[in-house]
Parts: structure tokens; C-alpha cells; sequence
């Protein structure tokens, strides 16, 4: 007889898939779409429509207010949101930009676009900020008429009503306001400091436009407009004198440019200073970059060539010395200000660009202009060198007296593994590569300064059930241990990593499930013997890609090659070059069987490159030790395989194959 107090589990069936609709994905998870620590980020999604039509010449003026009641209003003087029926949705556009993900006007690029520059490119901005407000009211200006609605919740509670602009009226422009819904954030305040900040730079990025931020409680009102740009606020912002003039410049693409668009490019405005910390701010089509990015890269490239060029031209590096990109970078601040034509952001909050092509061009245009620049102020240029070079003494004397302190008695090194030249822990890298092949191609390819290559023979041994007294019985993991300069320890062990030779020990294998299984391996010896290095943030996984797409030349878009992680991100590039108007035959797809495949550059380009790479840090995440231990066990135990067959039957259903 079967027990009463069982209660059957409920059954799996079509029925049990949920498909969210309209703005619900939002909702259910608002922190894949914004900050959740306040709203500041759902109100600048408005803002940064209302900058774009200040970026695309149609607007003069940005009025903020934070009223009483804790909504905020913000106003512009730009064309006004089209309030017309959509021509196949046949819904007004406005009701259609708030309520819809993927609903925008800059995805059309380029000329004959409504938008050639923006930082809207995900299409899901305002209609995230609607979804996460108790209340949004729209009121468009536009062509004589002026169109209203409000929402609750992402939803139309009072639809579209059209009246004619009388005469107290604005001719054009939007007006948004907006009540951010308290359950939704850790704290339902705006950040006063950091919405200063930022509409402060939205005049700096745009000079002769008005920024105004009013608020009704303590009635106070700042008003921002600069004619000077990024020089002014520069020398505003820094905590302590240049030691030689700021070099401020700028570099756009001409209609006649072979690789980029017209209009692409640069602003900048960079000081070096001996002391205070560096104030380093970067936009891309005016959207603050917090994190940096791919321009950042292009801006640093740019100062250590043009800086390197110099000082070899005149002699000034001492013998012995090598001069480092951070030696140039250390004491600069800037602001840099980029324009993309198709900016690729890692995150919906766009707090960094990761676009490729960003490196080249920003790095093309600060090169040239700051050379040209230190050969016409030679002392000034000589200033800067002996910065640099007082740097980079510095750095190797440090290493050396790292070097010293373990001089006697280290390990000897293993001989299949490529060293790096430096000694500098911050920038030293050593990447575990499967097999012999791809560690041909991963040394010729590497950074022979920062990068070394210790390449494994096959799979490495589980290391879960193995006492550390056995693991160096094992060649490959002597060898990794050995090459890291830290020795096997446990959880609760204070381990010294004073011997540490690398500051980040990255795992590189293939793509496929063979590379996965390596992967696991590894990571399980890293967390059974080595955990206080993924602590401290020193273990990463490096992601190569599985396929290459080869697209041809389109428009002034010369032919190239374009590389993919899985199917998911080939899908998008496929659609892309769709979009682009490419045949379907034009294209041609490569599938990597393994990085022995890659050649040195393609394997640098995808995979080593700091600037374009992907390197995952290994943390535990939201689990603690315990947790973590407990499904590696059920993962890696040789007595687990009735837990390893629950564990599959629970979350098959979520791996993705690779047959």
C-alpha cells in the first residue's frame, strides 16, 4: 500500500513551459536589463535618448527635475517621438518604443538612418524603464500636433490622445516622465553625486547644449554648459598640475576612409600628472564607459607608440631599460570621447565597449597626432620620456628584488614551458594549453614580454580523491605546480604566494566537449589543491571561438574575418551580414576542430590579445565553499555515479551538445 504522505511530483508536460511575453522577462528579472542598486540607470536610459538627438543635431537643450513625489521628468528640445501608426505593427510608434523589447530607431545605421551615431543599440532602453515604473507618462511634440499617453507597469492605462500645438506650446521635442517602482531596487534613491557627474559630462560631450537638473525639494537648480569641452572639464576635475600642457585632440574618418565609416573616430584630451590619482573618464556616442573597453585600449596603443617612437628617435631609453605600455599610462588622466558607428557593449548597461575595430581606430588617430605633436614641443616631449622611463625603472627594479628574495633554492623550471621575459606579477600570464600542437601555435603567437606556455600531454588526472602527498607523482601537475611557484594547499591553509610567478594562470582548451572535460579537470585541481589562487582571483578561463565566418567586402566595409564562441553568437553574426545585405554564398563558415588548427596571429587575435580576448576569473559566485564542494563531488567521486545520474536527469535538459 502506498504511503499517504508521499506527494507525487507534478508532471512534466507541454503545459509546464512558460513563454514570458511583452515586457515580463523585465520583471522577472530586471538584473539582466539594469542596475537594481537604484533606478539612476532606467532614468538615463531617457537621458540618453534625449543626448542622441542633441548628438544628432536636433536638439539644444536637456532639462532633468526630480520632483517631490520621487518621480523624474526629463525634457528635450529634439524632434519629438513619432506618435503615427507603425507601418506593419500598426500601433502608434511611441506606444511602441515604451512597451516593446527590441523596438528602436538606431538600428539603422548610417546614412539614411534616423540615428548614425547612438548608444541606444539593443533596442531595449526605455521600454525597460517603463516596464520598472509604477507610472510613465509620454508627451511627443511633433509637426504641429502634440501626442500623450501614460503606462503602469509597462502597460497603456491611458492610450494615445492628439491635440493641436497651440500657441504656448514647444514646435518640437519629448517629455518623459517617470515614477522607478521601489520593489524593484535595493534603494528606491537617486544617487545625487553620480547623476551630477553624469549630466555634467553630457554637456562637456556636448558643447553649446544645455543641461539643466532642478530639484523640487530643495529647490535648487545647476545649470551646465561649456563652451571650452574636454580641456575645461579636465583641468576642473584634476587633483593635481600637469607637468607638461594637456594635449587635446580630435580624429574623424572622411567619406574617402578605407576601413571606417565617416564619422567615426575620436576625441580627446589627455594630462600627465607626478602625483594625485588619475581621473580617467571614457564615452562611446556619449554613454559613459565605466568599465573601459576596446577605445580605452585604442587611446593606451595610440600614447605608448607615439611616446616609444620619440624617445627611440632621440636616443632617450637608457640600456638594460624596457619600456612598458603601463610605464606611458601610469600617471595619464583623460577623457576620451569615441564615436562608433555599431558599438558592440558587453552588458545591457553598456559600461564597457567591446568592440574590435575600436582599437585600431582610435589608436590610428592618436598615434600620428601625438607625434606630430612631441616633435613640434621637443623639451615637452623629453618631460613625458623622462616620466616613462622613471617608471619602468622602477618596475624592473621591484621585479628584481622579487627575484633576489626566492633567488635560492627554487624548483627547477619545467623544461617544456616558454617563460615570459618580465618579471612583473601584475602583468604576468601563463596559459595551460592542451596539447603539444596548440602550444606551437600559443607560443609563437603570445606577448614573449608578459605571456608564457606550459602545454599538457592528454587529460589531466582527477585530482579529487588524490592525497596531496601523491599529486607530484604526477608529471603534469609537478609541472604546473612547480611553474606556478605556489605549492598545494587546502581550504583552511595560509598558503604562501609570495613565490607566485604569474598574476593570472589562465586555462586554455579547445572549444569542443574534449576541451570542456580538460577544462573541468583542471579547475577541480585548482579547487581541491589550490584554492586560495581562484580567492585571490588569480585562476581564468580562456574562451577561443568554434567557428570563423569569412565575409566579403560590402559596402566600405572591406572583407573580413569574424570569429564565434558557440551557435548562439554565429546566429547573430549570420543575421548581421543578412542585415548588411550579403548573400547567403557570399560567406563562407569555419569550424575550429582544435587550437592546433589556429595559426599564431589568428590564435593571438581571438584568444591571447588582452584587448580582444575572453578570459572568464574563476569565482565561486553566489555559492560558498561547501555548496561548491558538494557538486564537484557528486561531479569528479569515484563512488558518485548514482548522484551523477540524478544530477543529469534533473538538468540534462540545460547542457548543450556537441556531437
Amino acid at each position: 500500500m502506498a504511503d499517504k504522505n508521499i506527494i507525487a511530483s507534478p508532471a512534466y508536460s507541454e503545459s509546464s513551459i512558460r513563454v514570458l511575453k511583452g515586457l515580463e522577462p523585465v520583471k522577472q528579472r530586471p538584473g539582466m536589463y539594469t542596475r537594481t542598486d537604484n533606478p539612476l540607470h532606467i532614468i538615463q536610459e531617457v537621458l540618453d535618448n534625449s543626448a542622441d538627438e542633441s548628438l544628432a543635431g536636433h536638439g539644444k537643450k536637456i532639462k532633468v527635475t526630480l520632483h517631490a513625489d520621487g518621480s523624474v521628468t526629463i525634457e528635450d528640445d529634439g524632434r519629438g517621438i513619432p506618435f503615427g501608426l507603425h507601418p506593419e505593427e500598426q500601433a502608434p510608434v511611441v506606444e511602441l518604443v515604451f512597451t516593446r523589447l527590441h523596438a528602436g530607431g538606431k538600428f539603422d545605421k548610417g546614412k539614411g538612418g534616423a540615428y548614425s551615431f547612438s548608444g541606444g543599440l539593443h533596442g531595449v532602453g526605455v521600454s525597460v524603464t517603463n516596464a520598472l515604473s509604477t507610472r510613465l507618462e509620454v508627451t511627443s511634440y511633433r509637426e504641429g500636433k502634440v501626442a500623450s499617453l501614460a503606462f503602469s507597469g509597462g502597460d497603456v492605462i491611458e492610450p494615445l490622445v492628439l491635440r493641436k500645438s497651440e500657441g504656448g506650446d514647444r514646435k518640437s521635442g519629448t517629455t518623459v516622465r517617470a515614477w522607478p517602482d521601489a520593489k524593484y531596487f535595493e534603494s528606491p534613491a537617486l544617487p545625487m553625486a553620480e547623476l551630477t557627474h553624469l549630466l555634467r559630462s553630457k554637456a562637456v560631450l556636448m558643447p553649446g547644449v544645455t543641461v539643466t537638473l532642478t530639484n523640487e525639494k530643495t529647490r535648487d537648480v545647476q545649470t551646465w554648459v561649456f563652451k571650452g569641452g574636454l580641456r575645461d572639464y579636465l583641468m576642473q576635475t584634476l587633483t593635481a598640475d600637469p607637468v607638461i600642457p594637456m594635449f587635446e585632440s580630435e580624429g574623424f574618418a572622411d567619406s574617402a576612409h578605407e576601413t571606417f565609416a565617416e564619422g567615426e573616430g575620436a576625441s580627446w584630451c589627455v594630462a600627465f600628472t607626478e602625483d594625485g590619482a588619475p581621473v580617467r573618464e571614457s564615452y562611446v556616442n556619449l554613454i559613459p564607459t565605466s568599465a573601459g573597453g576596446t577605445h580605452e585600449s585604442g587611446l593606451r596603443d595610440g600614447l605608448f607608440t607615439a611616446v616609444k617612437s620619440f624617445i627611440e628617435l632621440h636616443s632617450l631609453l637608457p640600456k638594460g631599460v624596457k619600456l612598458l605600455p603601463e610605464d606611458v599610462f601610469a600617471r595619464a588622466s583623460y577623457v576620451l570621447s569615441a564615436k562608433v558607428l555599431d558599438p558592440q557593449f558587453q552588458g545591457q548597461i553598456k559600461e564597457r565597449l567591446n568592440s574590435r575595430d575600436a582599437v585600431r581606430l582610435v589608436s590610428s588617430f592618436v598615434r600620428p597626432s601625438l607625434e606630430l605633436w612631441l616633435n613640434q614641443h621637443v623639451d615637452y616631449g623629453k618631460k613625458l620620456a623622462e616620466l616613462a622611463i622613471k617608471a619602468a625603472q622602477t618596475r624592473q627594479k621591484a621585479g628584481q628584488k622579487v627575484e633576489k628574495r626566492k633567488g635560492s633554492g627554487v624548483a627547477v623550471l619545467p623544461g617544456k614551458l616558454t617563460d615570459c621575459e618580465s618579471k612583473d606579477l601584475a602583468n604576468n600570464e601563463v596559459f595551460l594549453v592542451e596539447g603539444d600542437s596548440a602550444g606551437g601555435s600559443a607560443k609563437m603567437g603570445r606577448n614573449k614580454e608578459s605571456q608564457a606556455v606550459l602545454p599538457l600531454r592528454g587529460k589531466v588526472l582527477n585530482t579529487w580523491e588524490v592525497d596531496r602527498d601523491r599529486l607530484f607523482a604526477n608529471t603534469e601537475i609537478h609541472d604546473i605546480a612547480v611553474a606556478i611557484g605556489v605549492d598545494p594547499h587546502g581550504p583552511n591553509d595560509t598558503p604562501d604566494l609570495s613565490g607566485l610567478r604569474y598574476g593570472k594562470v589562465c586555462i586554455l582548451s579547445d572549444a569542443d566537449v574534449d576541451g570542456s572535460h580538460i577544462q573541468v579537470l583542471l579547475l577541480t585541481l585548482f579547487f581541491r589543491h589550490f584554492p586560495k589562487l581562484i580567492d585571490a582571483g588569480h585562476v581564468y578561463v580562456a574562451r577561443p571561438p568554434l567557428y570563423r565566418v569569412d565575409a566579403p567586402a560590402r559596402g566600405k566595409k572591406p572583407a573580413s574575418k569574424v570569429y564565434a564562441l558557440d551557435e548562439g553568437e554565429l546566429t547573430a553574426i549570420l543575421d548581421k551580414l543578412r542585415k548588411d545585405g550579403v548573400r547567403e554564398s557570399a560567406w563562407s563558415i569555419s569550424r575550429f576542430k582544435g587550437l592546433g588548427e589556429m595559426s599564431a596571429e589568428q590564435l593571438w587575435d581571438t584568444t591571447l590579445n588582452p584587448d580582444t580576448r575572453r578570459l572568464l576569473p574563476v569565482q565561486l559566485g553566489n555559492q560558498d565553499f561547501l555548496q561548491t564542494e558538494s557538486l564537484i563531488t557528486k561531479l569528479m567521486g569515484k563512488g558518485e555515479a548514482a548522484a551523477r545520474r540524478e544530477l543529469m536527469e534533473l538538468h540534462g535538459d540545460a547542457v548543450e551538445i556537441d556531437i
